[in-house]
């Protein structure tokens, strides 16, 4: 792995540190954002910007996931009608899947 930005940080006597400009910068981190550490076996830490997960979808795609193990034959592809009728409602609608969303939807 090539390394493309390299910094350093002194810790407290709390055990805490600032993370340098620079590193901030390139993960794009703000203030109150939250941060993971993952330590390698090499003993090598990786600090990356920790990602928002819900825990209501996390457990529902549980939920989901057990259910499809347990009982492979409730699933069942969608009827046509249902399809045909999706795309009738959507006809005409132009959506941008990677355009931010309003702060008021977030």
């Amino acid at each position: 792995m090539t390394k493309i930005l390299q910094a350093a940080s002194t810790l407290t006597n709390r055990y805490q540190t600032t993370i340098p400009e620079p590193i901030r910068e390139l993960l794009h981190l703000n203030k109150r954002d939250k941060i993971t550490y993952t330590v390698e076996n090499d003993g090598k830490v990786l600090i990356s910007r920790a990602t928002e997960d819900d825990p209501v979808l996390e457990e529902f795609l549980n939920f989901l996931a057990m259910d499809i193990k347990n009982n492979p034959t409730h699933v069942q592809s969608f009827d046509q009608a249902l399809i045909d009728r999706a795309r009738d409602l959507t006809s005409g609608m132009e959506i941008d899947l990677d355009a931010s969303l309003d702060e008021k939807d977030e």
